[in-house]
């Protein structure tokens, strides 16, 4: 027999029920709320630190940004490969090789105040020695008329021969036109370059004379230079025709152009000091001439330099700087085409009555000869006869300044003067020195 029981809960057992439900409850609320509490608490101390982190974050970057933007700024005033521009068709930099001569302002006013074209002749600056006047004074062109400077990076000592132990300055300078004109050619790519130097002021045709003379340096490989410079421009020395122009186998310097092709040929064996010495020498000129002007557009103002002021009182400081206007790319310059200058030029020089006496061709009675021709067939005449009329004397691989064809031409006392070697020359002499 299966027996049933059913238990009737009495009152007194309900209520301990449901206090204990109660309880049990109200507990769980109580653990759940101060859980949450703890938990939110939490979260808002681990968002207060995220906004902290995230505060501080923001003012590092904003720092971090504004120190890089100092930087770049630097970089682009200092790095030879920041804000500099690139070679392009018919863009001819300006190149200035400086060093520590803080008078750099004069040369950069000049080439300021006459440029027409920013974009065609852009400025760069190339700076060795690391002096620090001399680059603060470029630095105020550089933000002020957007001009580039570099600094070449090697400012180390250079061993030298015993021989040459006061002449370190000359290898350094070739040191530096070597960096330079390497980074105007392979890295920026130029085709061709304008060099002068921090002691140079230039004319006010300055760059009109490059503009029209390039398309003859670019179309006839009997030449390898555009120079501004006139060795023997002193005053006195020039004809009052500052359109003339000529071809020279000497290489002037002091204000010239050349082209990419050129330093591609002339870089593998670039001399480790007297550059412009080497650049005249046979094997880098290679029978090749300068155009060069009657009255020079470049006057050099340092009478102090490497070369410790050699010739500035005798020679330079003479100089005859042009002051008037040629319009040259208006000019009809092919007369300096190498076969029709050396017809026209021979028949000049060699037409010219033939004297032996300086003295008494410029007496005042002597005869009205507009231009008059001295020969030489040796050094010591050439000397002499440049000696008496006050041009300069040396020679560089044989080759005396100015001389084309082994001709030096120049005024004298109103007179166009030649001083020619026989019509049958047999060419420059290396020896002479």
């Amino acid at each position: 027999m299966l027996w049933k029981f059913r238990l009737k809960p009495t009152k007194s057992t309900l209520f301990v029920l449901l206090v204990v439900l109660l309880t049990v409850v109200v507990w769980n609320f109580l653990t759940y709320r101060s859980f949450n509490r703890r938990h939110f608490d939490q979260i808002r101390e681990k968002e207060a630190y995220f906004i902290s982190k995230l505060s501080h974050l923001e003012r590092d970057i904003k720092e971090e940004v504004t120190a890089n933007a100092e930087l770049l700024d630097r970089l682009r005033k200092a790095n030879p490969f920041i804000n500099l521009p690139k070679g392009k068709e018919g863009v001819f930099p300006v190149l200035v090789i400086a060093c520590n001569r803080v008078s750099v302002n004069r040369a950069l006013d000049k080439l300021l105040e006459y440029r027409v074209n920013a974009t065609k002749f852009p400025i760069v600056v190339s700076q060795d020695c690391a002096h620090e006047d001399t680059a603060k004074v470029i630095l105020q062109y550089v933000t002020s008329h957007n001009i580039s400077l570099v600094k070449q990076p090697d400012t180390s000592e250079i061993a030298v021969p015993k021989a040459h132990s006061k002449l370190v300055s000359y290898y350094k300078v070739a040191r530096h036109f070597r960096w330079a004109l390497e980074l105007m050619f392979v890295h920026l790519d130029f085709n061709a370059v304008i060099i002068v130097e921090d002691d140079i002021e230039i004319a006010p045709d300055f760059y009109e004379y490059f503009s029209a003379t390039y398309p003859l340096l670019h179309a006839d490989p009997s030449l390898y230079c555009i120079s501004a410079w006139s060795d023997n421009g002193m005053e006195g020395k020039v004809s009052g025709e500052p359109g003339r122009l000529y071809r020279t186998d000497f290489f002037p310097g002091l204000g010239w152009m050349l082209e990419k092709s050129l330093w591609l040929e002339l870089r593998e064996t670039w001399p480790a000091t007297f550059w412009d010495d080497w650049l005249r020498a046979p094997d880098q000129r290679k029978g090749r001439q300068c155009i060069r002007p009657e009255i020079s557009r470049t006057k050099t103002f340092g009478s102090k330099g490497v070369s410790n002021g050699a010739y500035y009182t005798k020679y330079l400081q003479h100089i005859k700087l042009n002051t008037e206007f040629v319009p040259f790319t208006l000019l009809n310059l092919s007369y300096l085409e190498q076969v029709t200058y050396n017809q026209t030029f021979t028949s000049q020089v060699y037409s010219a009555p033939l004297h032996e006496d300086p003295d008494v061709v410029f007496h005042p009675l002597a005869n009205n000869d507009t231009a008059v021709r001295f020969e030489y067939s040796d050094k010591p005449r050439f000397v002499k006869l440049a000696g008496t009329f006050g041009v300069m004397e040396d020679f560089k691989a044989g080759v005396a300044r100015t001389a084309y064809n082994g001709v030096v031409t120049f005024m004298h006392k109103g007179k166009r003067v030649y001083l020619a070697p026989p019509p049958n020359w047999g060419g420059y002499n290396v020896s002479w020195y």
